[in-house]
């Protein structure tokens, strides 16, 4: 699935004193710092750890040549010399990646050390020994280097919408390959990977002297450990903006034409605003660099997240939101602009299926609504729901869309400020002709999500190097659609899927409002309306994600340190922590304006 980025509005700013912004350095002057610590320190060993997406032959390269100029000869050594032969390694990973084409389980507890062969690591050791009584410099590249044990360390980094490029264009190295593995699988990393590698940065990184940001060898940041953790503690103590994402698909739409300059996008079926997996830009004087949201949460994870949320789902940054397109200039069949009719799971199910710690439970919300938008959500009164499994199952196999699916199927037609609620194991599905603020728990710490499909009308997808709508259908997970399906009739949905919402504060400069909700949902869905000026609070304990509805930008800026602020425009999304406390919300013009919010019940 190809991912186009949209970077306007997203820095994060930090503020670091004089001396401390001397301790960034970017390109050629990066590795000529690695190289002067190294010569001034004494160190005959170089680790450059990291993670996956890193041009690590090429960081060798190029720390090799500032060596040379010091005087020294420089050797490279590969990290994936440590670990298990392949097809050991493979049938460690099989009970994580499972059998099943379109989950795995999350891996539990397993670290990279564990996929290390110790004979492997001590002949490799004695390699780096020999090296170094030589007289050579020996510089261990890839993930795992730090178990060379002596020398200086750094830490590479490199966020995952690019890397998830390198994965589906076949050159993604994994840790114990020398070479890019074309067959590397998507759940080999969802499932295994991130987890044993997020991990062993948690392990390693504080030792590190220098954390780089390595997305671009030619334009590489590299921070001292005392400057990445000033970083850190700021980043936590303020709204955060992400970098927004793109994906094509086959009910993609158009509205994003009018809305943002996003070069190469041809449709817009997946737009995220928030996320586990999304980047953060950071900004600190005049150098930016990417970094990974979960980064904040081994120091600081009560402050960003809060505590309950830390404590009861660690390393998981529980929301995601998501805007779906649903514009298109011409009339268009329900077959082309709707979503596959689907459901999700909720937690109980994914922690005894995945070994996931939350559940996906989902709102839609509508900005914007357009001749003939509508909802699909939940069977009509009359509907055969073993008539209904028979067809879809019958569908599949046979690979023919089924003609009478909407004699099956409720939907709604929707307007601006209508919300639904999708607990666990409800059918429904975008219908399209709408602007869908799609608010969510994320259950997965790599950003995977949950949804189970019944039904794609058996349309070809997106090929997004055709630019054509060519692809294959999309697979159907029908068992574990129908294993958790509740069969919502269209009167439960009326009853108790589309709420109001009831005024909870009023003054004369703003008000807010909340949806009524279900026991089984985990957040609550709230709205503050203001011309000039709303307030709120996180009361020390609750992330929030704020999305601006209506009205053109507005700053959020926290009432008792002014500084820590930042600013969205229309239809972006902020994440304020739970430590941040009280603050305001201040239009940059005239005329109303409306935030919608998102957070947990519990904090």
């Amino acid at each position: 699935m190809p991912i186009y980025e949209n970077r306007a509005n997203t820095e994060n700013r930090v503020e670091l004193s004089g001396a401390m912004q001397k301790e960034i350095y970017r390109g050629g002057q990066a590795f000529a710092e690695i190289a002067a610590a190294a010569v001034s320190g004494g160190y005959q060993v170089i680790r450059c750890d990291g993670w996956y997406g890193v041009d690590y032959p090429g960081v060798a390269a190029r720390l090799s040549a500032e060596l040379a100029k010091a005087g020294r000869e420089a050797v490279s050594v590969s990290a994936s010399k440590f670990y298990k032969p392949f097809k050991e390694i493979m049938e460690q990973k099989h009970p994580w990646i499972t059998d099943e084409p379109a989950f795995g389980r999350v891996n539990e507890g397993e670290t990279l050390a564990d996929y290390t062969a110790p004979a492997a690591v001590a002949q490799v050791k004695a390699e780096i020994a020999a090296l170094v009584k030589a007289g050579k410099t020996v510089i261990v590249t890839g993930p795992g280097a730090a178990f060379a044990d002596e020398g200086m360390l750094v830490y590479l980094d490199h966020t995952a919408d690019p890397m998830l490029w390198k994965m589906w264009t076949g050159t993604l190295i994994p840790f114990d390959s020398p070479e890019p593995r074309k067959d590397y699988f998507w759940k080999e990393y969802y499932y295994c990977d991130f987890y044993i590698m997020q991990r062993h940065k948690e392990r390693i990184i504080d030792g590190a002297a220098f954390y780089g940001e390595a997305i671009k060898l030619d334009d590489i940041k590299l921070l001292t450990q005392a400057c990445y953790r000033e970083v850190l503690k700021q980043l936590a103590a303020q709204p955060l903006k992400q970098i927004r994402t793109y994906s094509p698909g086959p009910w993609g739409a158009y509205r994003y034409r009018d809305l943002w300059d996003i070069p190469g996008l041809r449709n817009n079926a997946w737009n995220r605003l928030a996320g586990a997996d999304l980047a953060l830009l950071v900004e600190a004087g005049d150098v930016k660099f990417d970094m990974p949201i979960v980064n904040l949460l081994k120091d600081h994870g009560d402050a960003l997240v809060g505590h309950f949320s830390n404590t009861n789902y660690p390393g998981l940054i529980p929301v995601e939101i998501w805007l779906d397109d649903g514009y298109f200039p011409d009339r268009q069949p329900a077959e082309r602009t709707s979503m596959p009719i689907h459901n999700h799971p909720g937690t109980e199910y994914v922690k005894r299926h995945f070994n996931e710690p939350l559940g996906r439970y989902e709102t839609y919300y509508i900005v914007e609504a357009y001749q003939g938008a509508n909802t699909h959500m939940g069977f009509k009164e009359d509907a055969c729901l073993e008539e209904w499994e028979k067809l879809c199952r019958k569908s599949w196999a046979e690979q023919k869309p089924i003609p009478n699916w909407q004699d099956f199927i409720a939907n709604w037609d929707t307007n601006v400020g209508d919300l639904f609620l999708i607990p666990e194991g409800t059918t429904h599905g975008h219908g399209g002709y709408q602007m869908v603020l799609e608010m969510d728990t994320c259950g997965n710490a790599a950003g995977g999500e949950y949804s189970f499909f019944g039904y794609d009308f058996m349309r070809p997808t997106w090929d997004d190097v055709k630019g054509t709508m060519t692809g294959k259908p999309m697979k159907m997970h029908l068992d574990r659609y129908f294993n958790i399906d509740k069969g919502c009739r269209a009167s439960y949905v009326r009853d108790n899927l589309k709420p109001r919402a009831k005024v909870v504060s009023w003054n004369k400069e703003y008000s807010m409002d909340r949806f009524a909700t279900l026991p089984q949902m985990p957040f609550e869905i709230e709205r503050i309306h203001f011309n000039e000026r709303g307030e709120y609070t996180t009361q020390g304990k609750f992330l929030q994600a704020l999305t601006l509805t209506v009205g053109k930008r507005v700053t959020i800026r926290s009432k008792s340190d002014p500084s820590k602020q930042t600013v969205i425009d229309r239809l972006q999304c902020a994440l304020v922590p739970a430590g941040f406390g009280d603050y305001e919300i201040i239009s940059s013009t005239p005329g109303p304006n409306t935030v919608v919010l998102w957070r947990l019940k519990q904090g």
